[in-house]
């Protein structure tokens, strides 16, 4: 199979802060724009920003919703986890491992947009747990 790229859209209130928190703040490139949304590359991958005319409410906790990445390499997710603090971005749920001890074991951490959109960037210990483990219960958290 020929390489395939996650498209993700989203909406915010304002095409600047979006720029400044993806484009600024995460490292997104920036592709092409107008006066309601902006394209950005979020590690490989296209997530698309578009003005909403609905109210941007925040969420009651990490669920249902909430996009991110799930890293290979703990050194990448060291260096995103190092750029978020260092541009002062806000954390949802500071950084920590979850499952500690099983096949399921990951570090973790959530930020949240200026918009209430939540984003959870992944290190998995046993990258075997990304998909599989079927035989272990737990996704996430309890809600």
């Amino acid at each position: 199979m020929s390489q395939v790229l996650f498209h993700l859209a989203f909406p915010v209130a304002d095409i600047a802060q979006a720029k400044s928190f993806y484009a600024d703040g995460l490292g997104c490139d920036i592709g092409r724009e107008n006066a309601s949304s902006v394209i950005m590359n979020l590690y490989g991958h296209q997530i698309v920003a578009h003005l909403s005319k609905e109210p941007l409410t925040p969420q009651r906790g990490i669920y249902p919703r909430h996009f991110g990445l799930v890293f290979t390499d703990e050194a990448d997710w060291e260096a995103l986890l190092q750029r978020s603090q260092q541009k002062g971005l806000q954390f949802y749920q500071s950084p920590k491992h979850r499952f500690a001890g099983s096949p399921l074991e990951h570090r973790t951490f959530f930020l949240e947009d200026p918009f209430h959109n939540l984003l959870e960037f992944k290190f998995y210990a046993n990258s075997a747990a990304i998909f599989g483990e079927a035989e272990f219960a737990q996704v996430g958290e309890t809600a």
